[in-house]
């Protein structure tokens, strides 16, 4: 795949931690409950931690109670990219930055009781959570 960032794979391991970089380039996944956006509630907009790209508003998260940072749709379709996953001897449906090809998460056709019917699981090391400014009281 070509992405509109691409960058050689020493530039990603000088930008990122190790943990981020398993996860973003390797594919790699956090342990469930342990992500610091698992909990973040405040209204804003999520990016992606590898390119700054937007990747989801915090609108569409909801608790799916599987222990990852939960979100029924992308801030735009062409926002991800979507490829068959046949790791771990099972098919899932893996989700990538469409900006620069890193490893997300899965999207999972489970998320029951929201608009899209979908559960895109995202490692919080994978995103980065910019609030919306709070006006200031008058």
């Amino acid at each position: 795949m070509s992405y509109a960032v691409n960058k050689p794979d020493s530039d990603w391991r000088a930008e990122l931690t190790p943990q981020e970089y398993h996860v973003l380039r390797e594919a790699g996944t956090e342990r469930a409950y342990t992500g610091e956006l698992l909990d973040e509630g405040r209204a804003g907009l999520y990016t992606c931690r590898a390119c700054g790209s937007e990747l989801f508003k915090a609108g569409t998260k909801f608790d799916s109670g599987c222990g990852w940072p939960s979100f029924y749709e992308s801030v735009r379709p062409d926002a991800v990219e979507l490829l068959e996953d046949r790791s771990l001897g099972m098919v899932r449906t893996e989700v990538r930055c469409a900006n620069c090809g890193s490893h997300l998460g899965h999207v999972f056709p489970d998320g029951f009781g929201t608009p899209t019917g979908d559960r895109y699981c995202m490692n919080s090391l994978s995103l980065s959570f910019t609030p919306e400014e709070e006006t200031p009281a008058e």
